[in-house]
């Protein structure tokens, strides 16, 4: 842990000296690459000044980006809740990734991007989004081929970086995958009033990987913008995904970590059953009238298997979140979800960073059929500092409470991030 904050603290001053670094800033000619990168995109901003870690190499541009991610977390149980879901003071390596992403200017069309991520608990690397997107105009759309978000659930394709809360909800995590191997189409209608994207997916090179849940999927999501865009003072965004996916060699197992990385116990598990297949629903509603946002997204999730009778679990989460010192969460009207806050003064240059608070309340049941898989619920208050474009800390209080054995367990965290993006 040590050596990981040399290296954090080595990043932050390297990016504090460098000029014009900054989550917008454009590759090469400013083409985006791809409507959902792992640290970005720049689709719908205007070209800036070649920022120093690009490359122009006449057939291709290179611009090379990075990511960190380092928990700490600590945690309050009483006797009964310990036993039933031990856990206990921890830090964690979250997530380190190095990334590559450009253009081919030879093929304006189409673009690259490659994640290379370290999986701490298997102490290996990964690849994460992977792949080349194609730009089709004609068509008001672009195709990505390759390791990708699948076509639902906002929170989910935003890249995680850049969320409000410092973890996804706890249904969010047990029912969709974050990543997928396979196609997904994203277009736009009726003038950029409605998007809409639909994947398709198989797992035959992610067989092994650990967001792997099922065999193959189809998805789809569509989202409409009352108000919304890059120039819009607001957003309303209203959406509805849809999921159905196979089985994972004829069984599905969900089950989630009570929004907190370090803590390795599953608060809601299903335990493996066979099943053949499954369906989802998604609905979304967020607005953002400038620093203020609400939001709230739900799931239902209807598994096809007649051993466990058909079980229906369900979840979601409800928050709002205020920037105190004015910024806004930037909507990005292409892919439809929200990027990174930009302090309007950065700690670096005399500032104070961005400051945001907030609130969150989320619930999972996965009592359905034959399967006792456990409910959840939290809410999590929290503070978000961003220092600058690159640099945030977070601190985090959660209360949730969880089913065992028909009796309800209380526990409380204290959790922190420390988190490095290079965009």
């Amino acid at each position: 842990m040590r050596a990981l904050l040399v290296i954090a603290i080595a990043l932050v001053a390297a990016t504090a000296r460098a000029d014009g670094v900054g989550s917008g800033a454009a590759v090469g000619s400013g083409a985006a690459v791809g409507s959902e990168t792992e640290l970005g995109d720049d689709a719908n901003l205007a070209p800036k000044p070649e920022p120093w870690n690009s490359l122009d190499l006449k057939i291709i541009t290179v611009r090379v980006g990075a990511g960190l991610l380092l928990d700490w977390a600590t945690y309050q149980q009483d006797a009964a809740a310990h036993a039933a879901l031990p856990i206990s003071a921890d830090e964690k390596l979250r997530d380190f990734r190095v990334l590559v992403k450009g253009t081919f200017p030879w093929f304006p069309r189409a673009s690259y991007s490659i994640g290379y991520m370290y999986d701490g608990p298997s102490a290996s690397w990964r690849f994460r989004q992977t792949g080349v997107k194609f730009d089709i105009p004609e068509l008001d759309g672009n195709l990505f081929i390759g390791r990708t978000k699948e076509a639902f659930s906002t929170n989910k394709i935003m890249v995680g970086y850049y969320g409000w809360t410092n973890e996804r909800s706890a249904a969010s995590d047990a029912f969709l995958p974050i990543l997928a191997d396979g196609i997904k189409w994203t277009g736009h209608a009726f003038r950029n009033r409605m998007v809409y994207s639909a994947g398709w997916f198989k797992d035959t090179l992610s067989e092994n990987e650990s967001f792997n849940k099922n065999d193959r999927q189809f998805t789809g999501r569509v989202i409409y913008l009352p108000h919304g865009g890059i120039d819009s003072p607001d957003v309303i965004h209203l959406a509805i995904a849809g999921r159905f996916a196979d089985s994972n060699d004829g069984f599905l197992r969900y089950r989630s970590r009570p929004e907190s990385f370090p803590a390795q116990s599953y608060v809601v598990d299903s335990g493996k059953f066979a099943a053949d297949s499954s369906v989802t629903l998604g609905l979304e509603a967020y607005y953002r009238p400038g620093p203020l946002m609400f939001g709230s997204e739900y799931y239902f999730n209807k598994v096809q298997s007649n051993v466990a009778n058909d079980p229906l679990f369900h979840g979601g989460e409800i928050f709002a979140s205020y920037l105190f010192t004015g910024e806004v969460h930037p909507y990005n009207e292409k892919g439809a979800f929200f990027g990174a806050v930009s302090p309007k003064h950065s700690v670096y240059n005399g500032g104070l960073g961005a400051w945001e608070g907030v609130l969150r309340f989320s619930y999972v049941d996965m009592d359905s059929g034959t399967i006792t898989g456990g409910k959840f619920w939290r809410v999590t208050p929290m503070v978000n500092w961003y220092l600058s474009d690159n640099v945030r800390f977070e601190l985090v209080y959660g209360y949730g409470r969880f089913e065992h054995m028909g009796s309800w367990e209380t526990t409380q965290f204290l959790q922190s991030r420390f988190q490095f993006t290079l965009d």
